[in-house]
């Protein structure tokens, strides 16, 4: 005698829609492509100097010691599509003051990270920045149909640990 294994709800089995060069618009930010000529010298601003080498602490790439060196780092990020960059603007001063990326798209799996998160002194511990994430995570689901939404950092980088659990992200 066979018994069937329940199944839970059947889901939607067709790829999500790949990220496209959006703008999200919040309350107080913008979420927009990142674009070299419009987002580097707020970018710069805020994330050069000796006191914000912190900043780049657990990323790939920086602290950069040239404008140019940043610069050629931005056209690399504006030319990807996976990752794919976005500036966090701030609507009051017109100013970049993050950067974040959508990557590892797997459309077909319906799964998709936020990473390559850079959150200045401007936006750190900000209604902005939770604003950003969510602004992110709308679109992912709502707008693309994604059904998993993975933030992933060094184990060792605790403020962006304690960010991820403040947005209700879960450690697997």
């Amino acid at each position: 005698m066979s018994e069937e294994a329940p199944l839970g709800v059947l889901v939607n089995s067709e790829p999500a829609l790949r990220p496209e060069r959006v703008t999200l618009k919040g309350s107080s930010i913008l979420v927009e492509p990142l674009l070299s000529k419009r987002h580097e010298a707020s970018l710069w601003h805020w994330t050069n100097g000796p006191e914000r080498e912190p900043l780049w602490r657990y990323m790939g790439e920086g602290p950069f010691a040239t404008r140019e060196s940043f610069h050629g780092l931005l056209l690399q990020r504006e030319a990807s599509t996976d990752p794919l960059f976005y500036a966090i603007v701030d609507q009051a001063s017109n100013d970049a003051v993050g950067m974040a990326a959508l990557m590892r798209i797997e459309p077909a799996n319906r799964v998709i990270e936020v990473g390559n998160i850079v959150f200045t002194e401007a936006l750190q511990k900000t209604r902005a920045a939770t604003e950003a994430m969510y602004l992110f995570a709308r679109y992912v689901f709502e707008d693309l149909g994604y059904r998993r939404y993975e933030w992933k950092c060094n184990a060792l980088n605790e403020p962006s640990r304690r960010a991820a659990l403040r947005l209700g992200f879960t450690f697997e």
